[in-house]
């Protein structure tokens, strides 16, 4: 079987976010499947595919909000508008549909398409019409959208998110009706989009990396880290509620190191707190925590801090959004929503150390992960078969 992995970003090797350390998983998985997969769609400016032999890419595009100037987002808003797409799915509006049915021809003969997330999908939709198709649901959009219409600081704001949510919801409808099989990173998430039948779907559990880590030695130097790309709303959303409800309850010498992209105007007045940006080894970056903060309180899908810091056995103090998707929680893991009883936990967890080996969590996560691509093959496979008879 070939099927085209239909993205709105290819891989380039970096795995610089959650959403590219899942598409990873997801494409090795279908891989070992003994799936020949073909990846398509656009790449950040200056990168190159890290599959080039298995990748067709579109162009290049800078979608990041948060780096685009004022021009640029207007420019997006109004084509946005005019178009009826959501303003995710129009930043990739860079090329005609001829230009990706040209591309997709390109790609050789294949029998269905992998559809992943709603930005590519949404930006695209009558072009992938044209073959069966699975659908992966990274996340439930709308909802998220809800969420961040709801913490939105401006008039403006919440306007775009609630504009973003009820776009969202019909095309989310729309792509899980028409799609064979559905795949979701969450338990939830699967009921929120209509399809709990497991003849309709199955959820992913993923992993960060295709070898189990070994347990080692490992030199900390601050109490906490936390990584993430804080521009990303819904981790944001986290990240305001960790500086403003848990870090005021923290000793003053209790040591905080905050990596990743940051948005403007994210401060902390407690003087242990540190925000470093962008980190060479973001494996070796949380190795250097006592205990990881795991802080998502909004959004769907997986949290993937979660699964890296349960494969790496480490200690972690976490929300209960944060455990979402995820069946499996280790005896060096709290879990609490109340900020102050957060806060103590972080404090006795750095105090006393204790790592767990990690790679049972990753052998299990592996194998049902493989069994979950196996269903949506097959019941891909199935109705291939009954259109070709």
């Amino acid at each position: 079987m070939h099927l085209l992995f239909a993205t709105s970003i290819v891989p380039d090797g970096a795995l610089a976010s959650g959403y590219e350390i899942a598409n990873a998983a997801i494409i090795d998985a279908l891989r070992r499947a003994g799936v020949r997969v073909t990846v398509i769609g656009f790449i950040w400016p200056g990168k190159t595919p890290s599959d080039p032999q298995n990748t067709v890419v579109l162009d290049a595009v800078e979608v990041r909000t948060e780096s685009a100037s004022p021009l640029q987002k207007l420019a997006w808003l109004g084509k946005a508008v005019l178009s009826g797409l959501t303003f995710s799915s129009v930043k990739l509006r860079v090329v005609s549909d001829a230009e990706v049915r040209a591309a997709i021809d390109r790609a050789g003969p294949f029998d269905g398409y992998v559809l992943n997330s709603v930005q590519f999908a949404g930006a695209f939709e009558k072009v992938l019409a044209d073959r069966p198709f699975v659908f992966v649901a990274h996340n439930v959009e709308h909802r998220s959208a809800e969420e961040n219409a709801e913490a939105a600081s401006s008039a403006l704001q919440r306007w775009l998110f609630r504009r973003e949510a009820r776009l969202l919801k019909v095309m989310e409808e729309r792509l899980c009706g028409a799609a064979r099989f559905v795949f979701t990173l969450a338990e939830e998430d699967r009921a929120a989009l209509g399809v709990a039948s497991d003849t309709r779907s199955a959820v992913l559990p993923l992993v960060t990396r295709a070898q189990a880590p070994i347990k080692a030695t490992r030199h900390i130097d601050c109490d906490a880290a936390l990584i993430g790309t804080w521009t990303w709303q819904p981790n944001r959303i986290g990240l305001d509620w960790f500086l403003t409800k848990v870090v005021p309850h923290l000793k003053p010498d209790f040591r905080i190191r905050i990596a990743g992209s940051m948005p403007s105007g994210v401060s902390s007045p407690h003087p242990g707190v540190s925000f470093v940006g962008r980190v060479p080894d973001a494996h070796a970056f949380v190795r250097g925590g006592a205990v990881i903060p795991l802080i998502s309180t909004a959004g769907s899908g997986v949290q993937l801090k979660t699964i890296e810091t349960f494969e790496l056995g480490l200690p972690s103090v976490a929300t209960s959004r944060s455990l979402r998707g995820i069946g499996y929680r280790p005896d060096n893991c709290v879990v609490t929503d109340d900020p102050i009883a957060f806060a103590a936990a972080l404090q006795a967890a750095a105090a006393n150390v204790r790592d767990v080996d990690g790679s049972a969590f990753h052998r299990r996560q592996l194998k049902a992960l493989d069994a979950a691509i196996g269903l949506g093959l097959e019941r891909l496979g199935i109705i291939r078969q009954e259109v070709a008879a």
